[in-house]
C-alpha cells in the first residue's frame, strides 16, 4: 500500500518528518517498505498484513498515525446537502432515483450490501491538478474526473466503487446476480472471460455489466459521451471474490481489498464521497435519494478485557486510563468500566478485533513494544501435550527410523486418482464446482493413491528410492443408503499412508512397532481383504481388537504397470483416531531388572492357515509376566517330512524375572506351558 504524505498530512496534522512517521508505524506492526521523494511529495509503501485491511486506504493509516501520536483525525463528512436543489420544481416534485432505477440483490449471500447513487448532466474531462498529482503518487492512472473520483475514494478509505454510464444500462436497472453457467463477459481490459454459477455479477436487465466486486464492463464505462452516471458501493462476500479473482486470473484493486473485508459502515459514506467529487470536479445534479439494498448491519458483540490480563501477558503494568484512552482512539466504544475490567465494542473497521486477547495486543502495539523490557517476567503454566500430539509425535519417530520420508499432499485428487482406492467407503468422493489445481476435484477418500503418485513423480526424476508416509485428513461420505434425510454426510478421518519398497512385512512391522512405542496392549488381528490394487493374497485388512484399525497390502503387477511404477511398492493406511484413542493417556515406566534372562527357542509344526500373529498372542498369554520378549525367526515348510499344508514357526522368546534371578527348571516349565497351549490352539506340534 503507498501512501501519500501530503495525503496523510491533510487528515491528521503531523509534526514529524516522514522517517519519524514510518518509524513508529513499523513499532506497532505496519513494516515499511520503502519512501520515494516525487516532486514536493514522498511515497511511502506500506506492508500491511492481511489481517489489518482497515489501513488499505489514507484514512486507516492516518487513523493509526492519530492514535501513535495523539492527534485529530479529519476527513470530509461527505455531506450532500449543498448539491441539492433549494426548492425543486413542480415536475420534480416526486423526482427520486428509484423513478429512474431500480436495484435488485438475487444473491445476498455473495453480496450482501448495495448502495447506488444516480448524478445527471455530468461533464466527462480531465481531473483537477491536485487530485492527478496524488493519484500519480500513489502509481493509480489517472484517467478521468469521474473515473479518477471513485479511484480516489477507494484510496481515501479502501472502499472500492464503480461507477456506470447509466443510459448504456439496458432497462436501466440492476441485478445482482450469479453469472449464467458459460455466460461470457468483457472487462475494461477488453479481454473477455467466461464465467460461471458461483460467480457474482452485476447485470442490466439482458447482460452482465461488472463482475463483482472485481472489474466493471467494457460496454457500460464512462466516456467522453457520458452524461448521467450511476456509482455503485456494495460488500460482497470476501471467499467469493478470492475465488473468483484466482479462476479468472483477475486481480485488481477492489478484489484485493473485497478478498480481506471491507468495512461495513464506510459503504454509504464511500458512495456520498464519490458523489460529492463527482459534482464538484465534473457538475452535474444528484438526483434525490438513494437505494440501499441490505439487511441492517448486525451490532458487533462486546469484548470484556480484563485488566489484570495486561500485566500477566505482558509482563508490564500500563496505567487503567492510558488502556481506555488508547482503546477509545482505536474507535472502540466503551460499554461499561469498572476498577477490574473494560466492556468495549470494537469498531466496524476492525475485524480482527474478536477477542480479549487482541485488545491485549492492541495495548502493547500502541503503548509501545520498545517499553517492554527484556528482562520483564510473564508467568508461564506448563501445559499438558495433547494425547493426540502426543502420539502423532511418536508416529513421525517410528516412520522415520523405518526408513521414510513424510510427505504432504493435496486433498483434493483427480477423479482417477479416487477411483484408485477407497478402502475405507464405497459412497462416491465428494465433489468441487471449483478444482484447487487442474482435473483435481474430488476430496480424496484415502491417502494411498497421493503418495503412489509421489512415487512414480520421483522415480520418472531418477529417485529410485522412494519410501513416504503422510498423515492427513481424509472424507468419507456415508453410503446413499445410510444417509440422513436423504442428505450426504461426510466424516472427516485423521489419517496415516505410507508406501515402501520393503514389502508387506516392512510396513507389517511398522505397525508393530507403532503398537510397542505406544504401549498398546490390545491383539493386532488381520484379515483377508482383497482389492484390485493389491497384489492376491497380499490384501488384508488390521484390527486392533475388535476395532479397524487399517489396511496393509502389496501394490499388485498390473496397477503398478497402470501407475507407472518402476519397482515393487507395498502400502498401508491406517485411522490414527483408532491409535489414539487405545494409547495410554500416560506412559508408565518400570526400573529395568538387575537379574539375568534366559533365552528358549522353540519350532513348531503348525496348519499352514495358523497366522504367526495368532500364535504369538497364544506364547505371550502362557509366558505371562516372565516374557520380555517374543522374536519371529523363520518360517519353513516341508511337505514330504511334516505332511501336506503345514509349515514351521521358528521363534525365540527371552524371559526375565524383576525380583529374581529365574532356574533352569523354571524356564523349561514356562517352555512346557507354551508348547501345551500351542497343541491346544493351533494343532501345533514340536518339532523332533
Amino acid at each position: 500500500m503507498i501512501i501519500s504524505w501530503n495525503w496523510l498530512c491533510e487528515l491528521v496534522p503531523l509534526k514529524v518528518t516522514p522517517d519519524e512517521l514510518v518509524e513508529r508505524l513499523m513499532m506497532a506492526g505496519l513494516n515499511h517498505e520503502g519512501t520515494e521523494a516525487l516532486g514536493n511529495d514522498f511515497a511511502i509503501d506500506l506492508e500491511i498484513t492481511s489481517n489489518r485491511p482497515d489501513c488499505l486506504g489514507h484514512i486507516g493509516v492516518a487513523r493509526e498515525a492519530a492514535v501513535l501520536f495523539d492527534l485529530p483525525l479529519r476527513y470530509s463528512a461527505a455531506d450532500l446537502s449543498a448539491f441539492r436543489p433549494a426548492e425543486p420544481r413542480g415536475e420534480r416534485v416526486a423526482d427520486d432515483v428509484r423513478h429512474y432505477t431500480s436495484v435488485e440483490v438475487a444473491c445476498p449471500d455473495l453480496c450482501p450490501r448495495y448502495v447506488a447513487r444516480l448524478i445527471r448532466g455530468v461533464r466527462v474531462g480531465p481531473s483537477p491538478a491536485w487530485m492527478a498529482v496524488r493519484l500519480a503518487t500513489i502509481g493509480q492512472p489517472v484517467i478521468n474526473n469521474v473515473v479518477d473520483a471513485t479511484n480516489y475514494v477507494l484510496m481515501e478509505c479502501g472502499q472500492p466503487l464503480h461507477a456506470f454510464d447509466f443510459q448504456k444500462l439496458r432497462g436501466r436497472r440492476i441485478l445482482v446476480r450469479r453469472a449464467h453457467p458459460g455466460e461470457s463477459f468483457t472487462a475494461i481490459n477488453h479481454q473477455t472471460y467466461l464465467l460461471d454459477s458461483e460467480m457474482c455479477v452485476i447485470a442490466d436487465a439482458e447482460r452482465p455489466v461488472a463482475i463483482g466486486g472485481v472489474m466493471g464492463g467494457e460496454e457500460t464505462e464512462i466516456t467522453p459521451q457520458t452524461t448521467d452516471v450511476l456509482i455503485e458501493a456494495a460488500q460482497f462476500a470476501p471467499l467469493s471474490i478470492r475465488a473468483t479473482a484466482r479462476k479468472l486470473k483477475l486481480h485488481s484493486p477492489s478484489s484485493y481489498r473485497f478478498e480481506r473485508g471491507t468495512d461495513p459502515e464506510m459503504v454509504d459514506w464511500a458512495s456520498r464521497r464519490a458523489c460529492e467529487l463527482i459534482l464538484q470536479h465534473a457538475g452535474g445534479e444528484l438526483v434525490e435519494g438513494v437505494i440501499d439494498v441490505g439487511p441492517p448491519r448486525p451490532r458487533r458483540p462486546a469484548i470484556t478485557l480484563r485488566l489484570e490480563q495486561i500485566p500477566r501477558v505482558l509482563g508490564i503494568d500500563v496505567p487503567v486510563e492510558k488502556v481506555r484512552k488508547l482503546l477509545v482512539a482505536l474507535g472502540c466504544r466503551e460499554q461499561s468500566a469498572t476498577p477490574g475490567e473494560i466492556v468495549t465494542i470494537p469498531p466496524s473497521w476492525r475485524r480482527d478485533l474478536e477477542r480479549e486477547i487482541d485488545l491485549v495486543e492492541e495495548v502493547a502495539r500502541l503503548h509501545g513494544y520498545d517499553k517492554i523490557p527484556e528482562d520483564a517476567v510473564v508467568p508461564l503454566a506448563a501445559a499438558r501435550r495433547p494425547q493426540a500430539d502426543r502420539v502423532l509425535a511418536e508416529v513421525r519417530r517410528v516412520l522415520t527410523a523405518a526408513g521414510l520420508n513424510e510427505a504432504m499432499t493435496a486433498s483434493v485428487v483427480p477423479e482417477r486418482s479416487s477411483e484408485l482406492f477407497s478402502p475405507w467407503t464405497s459412497a462416491p468422493p465428494l465433489a468441487t464446482q471449483t478444482p484447487m489445481l487442474e482435473g483435481a476435484d474430488r476430496l480424496r477418500r484415502s491417502l494411498v493413491p497421493s503418495l503412489l503418485e509421489a512415487r512414480r513423480l520421483n522415480e520418472s526424476l531418477s529417485n529410485r528410492q522412494c519410501d513416504l508416509f503422510e498423515t492427513a485428513t481424509i472424507y468419507l461420505p456415508s453410503p446413499p443408503a445410510t444417509s440422513a434425510g436423504g442428505r450426504m454426510q461426510v466424516r472427516e478421518q485423521w489419517t496415516l499412508a505410507a508406501v515402501s519398497s520393503g514389502g508387506f512385512y516392512h510396513l507389517k512391522g511398522v505397525v508393530e512397532s507403532l503398537l510397542d512405542v505406544l504401549h498398546i496392549e490390545r491383539p493386532l488381528k488381520v484379515n483377508d481383504f482383497p482389492d484390485p490394487l493389491l497384489a492376491a493374497g497380499t490384501g488384508c485388512a488390521l484390527h486392533l481388537g475388535e476395532q479397524l484399525l487399517g489396511f496393509l497390502g502389496e501394490v499388485a503387477p498390473t496397477a503398478m504397470k497402470e501407475l507407472g511404477l518402476a519397482r515393487p511398492a507395498a502400502v498401508l493406511e491406517i485411522a490414527l483416531g483408532v491409535l489414539v484413542a487405545a494409547a495410554p493417556g500416560v506412559t508408565r515406566y518400570a526400573p529395568l531388572s538387575p537379574y539375568p534372562p534366559i533365552d528358549r527357542e522353540l519350532n513348531l509344526i503348525v496348519p499352514e492357515s495358523v497366522r504367526w500373529a495368532d500364535l504369538a498372542q497364544t506364547v505371550r498369554q502362557a509366558c505371562g509376566t516372565l516374557l520380555e520378549r517374543l522374536e519371529y525367526l523363520d518360517t519353513y515348510r516341508d511337505p514330504a517330512k511334516d505332511g501336506p499344508q503345514t509349515k514351521r514357526l521358528h521363534f525365540a522368546f527371552h524371559l526375565r524375572a524383576a525380583d529374581r534371578t529365574l532356574t533352569g527348571p523354571e524356564a523349561d516349565a514356562v517352555r512346557e506351558a507354551v508348547v501345551a497351549a500351542c497343541q491346544q490352539q493351533h494343532q501345533a506340534r514340536l518339532l523332533g
